[in-house]
């Protein structure tokens, strides 16, 4: 037992040995650290040191994307990439006052920039996946009738926050736009549009600018633009039923739902062709042509209403308490399930629910109240190989 209690003495003496080696080494190099970081601190005529701190300060910004990128370990190789990259820049970042002059301030910036970028659309990529869980609801304002719809742009810029507002289903042609939601809330408009078509249902869309609508009493669908007040296009959509033929279950005459996701514009509606169940179109959103369809087996008249998220079309079972979304359907892979995801019909009537990809809600019309709910989607991320 001596034995073996004096060697492992020895062993440790071995280790404590090499350790301190490293200890003298270290404090070595930290002391010449320090008269080099004293050095630069005293050469107040340069501008480089507020050029790094500007560049550390945006590495603090990029850093914390790293502990999104590592949630989703689906692509462990692009992950480790970004990371690496992430690592390494920090590094020559926190040593460049070491190796002043040993790079050039614009050359960082740029790597610094196309990282930045690199990773910006990375993120995008995360913008889709499957819908998981609803929460919320809220509510933003109280007003109008029963029914209606409210809207803003998902194209729009981070700047313009501009909202829509349409009262009733039908016999009504006018627009009424505030600048902000908060503008919203206390009601100060900043422009009104009287449409030159009175609009049939709640199921409208702005898109790009534009307003795309169901014109009362036809399957004709309209695009109007806001900048120009004029009709830019319109075109009927083929065998559509309209007019409270395939309506959702509340009825006014919301047989035709436009809407938008992260793909593009879509129309919802059904056919006789496809027995009364849902049709999913793909829309030019310039010219309003058909430029893909697909039909479902779920009955239009049994869904409470539709909204579509990364190309898959989520239908709830009802418009009154105890909805939840019931029922989806793949375009990318033409294929549907049940699903049962409950959400909180807090007013009980809702008239309207469409989503936004910018802000990641529904918009909703709920008895006569606009309300939001917040969207918790699956996300898949995919690399440069996938199809």
């Amino acid at each position: 037992q001596v034995q073996n209690m004096s060697q492992s003495i020895e062993v440790l003496n071995l280790r404590t040995q090499r350790d301190f080696q490293y200890v003298l080494k270290m404090e070595t190099q930290m002391k010449g650290l320090k008269a080099k970081f004293r050095q630069i601190e005293d050469d107040r005529k340069t501008l480089m040191t507020k050029h790094f701190q500007e560049l550390k300060e945006k590495m603090d910004e990029l850093l914390p994307l790293i502990p999104v990128l590592e949630q989703y370990k689906t692509d462990a190789k692009l992950i480790t990439q970004f990371k690496e990259e992430i690592r390494n820049l920090s590094t020559v970042l926190t040593g460049i006052q070491e190796e002043i002059g040993a790079y050039d301030y614009e050359e960082l910036h740029q790597r610094v920039v196309n990282l930045e970028t690199r990773l910006r659309d990375c993120m995008k990529k995360l913008t889709c996946g499957k819908l998981m869980k609803i929460t919320g609801p809220i509510t933003v304002k109280i007003s109008g009738t029963r029914f209606g719809a409210w809207m803003t742009d998902p194209l729009a810029s981070e700047k313009n926050n501009r909202v829509w507002y349409m009262d009733s289903y039908t016999n009504n042609k006018i627009v009424r736009e505030y600048k902000s939601i908060a503008d919203f809330v206390s009601g100060a408009e900043s422009r009104t549009y009287n449409l030159p078509f009175k609009w049939a249902g709640t199921n409208h869309v702005v898109y790009n600018g534009s307003l795309y609508f169901n014109k009362y009493q036809s399957n004709i669908i309209i695009k109007y633009s806001f900048d120009t007040g004029r009709v830019l296009a319109q075109r009927s959509l083929e065998y559509a039923g309209f007019h409270n033929v395939y309506p959702y279950t509340w009825g006014g005459f919301s047989d035709i739902d436009l809407m938008a996701d992260e793909i593009g514009l879509w129309a919802v509606y059904a056919t006789n062709q496809n027995a009364g169940n849902i049709v999913i179109s793909q829309l030019n959103q310039d010219t309003l042509e058909v430029l893909k369809s697909w039909s479902t087996g779920y009955p239009k008249r049994s869904a409470g209403e539709s909204f579509m998220i990364c190309g898959t079309l989520y239908v709830t079972n009802s418009h009154l308490t105890g909805a939840k979304v019931y029922y989806s359907y793949s375009t990318k892979t033409s294929t549907y399930e049940y699903t049962d995801i409950p959400f909180h019909n807090q007013y009980f009537h809702i008239s309207m629910l469409d989503y936004n990809a910018r802000d990641r809600a529904l918009y909703a019309w709920n008895n006569g109240h606009q309300v939001l709910f917040n969207v918790t989607l699956f996300h898949i991320i995919k690399t440069e190989d996938d199809t």
